[in-house]
């Protein structure tokens, strides 16, 4: 499919796909399925891992250094706290890069030579596999004050206050897909995630079989985002593990919500696991960074 979404379909394979994306998403492949309570603590490992690497590289961060620099810290730093395995390989998008201006093609997306300036936004994006749990983090920030980032990030936030309501609520995935794009627009802000393959604002995590070693990955373009043990549960799970404008299934489970927006020159984004529960909506930890940047900014 095309890059980017736009209400009307763009032809005859749009209106195609847009029909498969929403029969599929009624079925679930068990994606729904919550995890005992004392997996829980897996996944806040993975997660937390996951942040502890792109705060430590966000600190490494100058000017001159590439995206595929920082790609590798951020792979170093998980190799040496025990994985090399992962859901997505390491990113890092700079500048005008951090909102996807001038990408065509899904290979676009993987970090490129372009080098960090003083002004510029970035973005770094991990998701280590640990013990077979799945953490999924994005991190935004720039080397010097940069108030439209300041701007996102306070929008971002009123966002993930408001993300669990509207999970808890009756609207379908693919209406609160709409709600937040609205949210963004209204904001006076771009919808980048509707850049990302199938317009995702998030998808499913969950458990793969834990192992030893890298992760073997599949080619540099689109499936080259993820390893193949990955695309192929994301295969077994179909569209069902995407939440995209079409998702009208069962909203339970676990999910990496991914919302990001851009901005003149730079964009901004987080993403963090929620637990979608029959009678509760809930972040998986509320202890993470752009929470705790943002109470530390207001004492």
């Amino acid at each position: 499919m095309p890059i980017g979404y736009s209400l009307k379909p763009s032809g005859l394979f749009d209106r195609l796909y847009r029909w498969i994306s929403k029969t599929s998403s009624r079925y679930s492949g068990g994606a729904e399925q919550l995890p005992p309570p004392e997996a829980m603590a897996g996944y806040l490992k993975a997660q937390r891992l996951a942040y502890a690497a792109v705060q430590h590289v966000g600190k490494l961060l100058h000017v001159g250094m590439t995206e595929q620099q920082a790609a590798e810290l951020l792979e170093a730093y998980l190799r040496e706290h025990g994985t090399e395995r992962y859901l997505h390989r390491a990113f890092a998008w700079f500048g005008e890069h951090s909102r996807f201006d001038g990408y065509q093609d899904y290979a676009d997306y993987h970090p490129s030579s372009r080098a960090l300036r003083a002004e510029d936004v970035a973005i770094l994006d991990v998701s280590p596999v640990v013990d077979g749990y799945i953490g999924d983090v994005g991190y935004a920030l720039s080397l010097t004050p940069n108030p439209e980032l300041d701007r996102a990030k306070d929008f971002l936030l009123q966002l993930r206050d408001d993300i669990p309501k509207m999970f808890a609520s009756e609207m379908t995935a693919a209406a609160i897909w709409a709600e937040i794009d609205q949210r963004i627009q209204a904001a006076g802000f771009d919808n980048v995630h509707a850049k990302y393959p199938h317009c995702v604002l998030g998808h499913r995590v969950f458990r793969v079989k834990p192992k030893q070693g890298k992760h073997l990955r599949v080619g540099t373009r689109s499936f080259g985002w993820f390893s193949l043990e990955t695309n192929l549960t994301f295969l077994k799970l179909g569209l069902s593990a995407a939440l995209t404008p079409e998702h009208i299934g069962n909203k339970l489970g676990l999910w990496a919500i991914e919302p990001h927006i851009g901005f003149a020159g730079g964009g901004c984004k987080f993403e963090e696991v929620l637990v979608v529960e029959p009678h509760g909506v809930y972040w998986l930890d509320n202890e993470v960074p752009h929470v705790i940047e943002a109470r530390e900014k207001r004492t």
